[in-house]
């Protein structure tokens, strides 16, 4: 890992140090990743061994979306209130509990569209809660001037794991049966859980709440704080949309790879370990882009600008090139301006809101900029049927056209970072 190393975002100075707190929490989010791409890998193939039903297929994929949409805002205000070291070991202790049944049941033959459903739903409905904590306890481990690092290793990581590890490992798990993949998720939740336990350092105690304070005003209040500040709310309005192109994507794209291109569970590996080989990348030269950009504090918002820009050519090549080295070229360059915009995205939000809202600023961006991809899977279901695999794609560059131009009056103002206690 010498080239995550290495990374460092523009202006932040030296990155986190490797040893203490955040060297587990990065170990146990990149061991966690490991096992996620196991199972995003052999969901949607299991879902297609299933089921030859686009639609069947792609609702699998929005059911994983849905709970951030019921259940995101109050992940939140939860994550704000509780110890979240210990929120975090726990969540990650039950899903491994869960994924651990679900492989028994797929080695007993008890596989179903209704049971990967279920699975689904449940370990998202666990995540809204998981995520928030995450983000909210990062800034307690690391030096505010070393987000931005933190940020990219922390992704960088997970990409390789999950893209260059995982992808890859799914077709000789599979050779072993459709359960191993699954079987080796619930392992990763667990020793993933074992690491944040054993973290050291704890969130600050959380502030004494107000008399007569309930979740819903608490909900309220971090959904005030999003909306106040404009360039976090025209980053969530950006990624909202994008969002709604990427559940269509994600949704098809083993369609597109099986029946579109004809190739088999090799050509999905392929796929999915170009988009974590761009990651990478784009964790490696993210913070050259930032500081190349820079000015008047506006590195990080024309970033995003960019990378969404650079994604909408690589989404048109996938949508209308029938060639698996085109389309392996096109994943690998949206994955690298897809990490920009995820580490500069995320980073902006933990710099911006106020220490004791971060879980509830989290839960608000998330959930606004989730709640249309369960829709854009269906979508991207639906058009995959009526006018062929390669639409999805285009659809998605649509929605990438839509959110560029949200981010064009927020690319022009002066963004200043905010210090968290405001």
């Amino acid at each position: 890992m010498t080239t995550v190393g290495a990374v460092r975002a523009a202006g932040t100075g030296a990155g986190p140090a490797w040893r203490g707190a955040f060297g587990r929490l990065w170990s146990a989010a990149v061991l966690s990743s490991f096992g996620d791409a196991l199972r995003t890998a052999a969901l949607p193939l299991l879902a297609a061994s299933l089921t030859d039903d686009p639609l069947l297929i792609a609702s699998v994929t929005a059911c994983g979306y849905l709970p951030w949409i019921v259940f995101g805002l109050l992940g939140g205000a939860v994550a704000d209130r509780v110890d979240q070291r210990r929120a975090m070991w726990t969540v990650d202790a039950v899903r491994g509990l869960l994924v651990g049944g679900f492989a028994v049941a797929v080695a007993l033959g008890h596989a179903s569209i209704a049971l990967l459903i279920a699975l689904a739903f449940a370990l998202t409905t666990l995540q809204t809660l998981f995520d928030n904590a995450a983000t909210a306890l990062l800034p307690a481990l690391v030096d505010r001037e070393a987000l931005g690092s933190a940020n990219a290793r922390l992704m960088t990581g997970q990409r390789v794991a999950g893209g260059l590890v995982g992808g890859p490992a799914v077709p000789l798990l599979l050779a072993a049966g459709a359960f191993a993949p699954f079987a080796a998720d619930a392992v990763t939740f667990l020793v993933a859980a074992a690491l944040v336990a054993s973290l050291r350092t704890s969130a600050p105690e959380p502030k004494p709440r107000p008399a007569g304070s309930t979740l819903r005003r608490e909900i309220a209040d971090g959904l005030c704080a999003l909306g106040r500040d404009g360039a976090l709310r025209a980053l969530c309005a950006a990624t909202a949309l994008c969002n709604i192109g990427m559940g269509a994507l994600i949704a098809t794209l083993v369609v597109l790879v099986t029946d579109g291109l004809h190739t088999g569970p090799g050509g999905y590996a392929a796929a999915t370990t170009a988009y974590a080989v761009g990651s990478l990348a784009g964790g490696v030269v993210g913070g050259r882009i930032v500081a190349g950009l820079s000015r008047h504090g506006q590195g990080r918002i024309r970033a995003v600008f960019l990378a969404g820009t650079v994604q909408i050519a690589a989404l048109l090549v996938m949508g209308s090139v029938r060639s698996l080295v085109a389309l392996v070229a096109a994943l690998a360059v949206f994955g690298l301006m897809g990490m920009v915009w995820n580490v500069n995205t995320t980073t902006l939000m933990q710099q911006r809101s106020p220490a004791d809202m971060l879980g509830r600023v989290s839960a608000a961006f998330r959930t606004l900029a989730v709640a249309g991809a369960p829709l854009g899977a269906l979508l991207g279901g639906a058009v995959a049927t009526a006018w062929g695999p390669g639409t999805p794609a285009l659809l998605t560059a649509a929605f990438f056209a839509l959110s560029v131009s949200v981010l064009i009056p927020a690319r022009k103002q002066h963004v200043e970072v905010v210090a968290q206690e405001q």
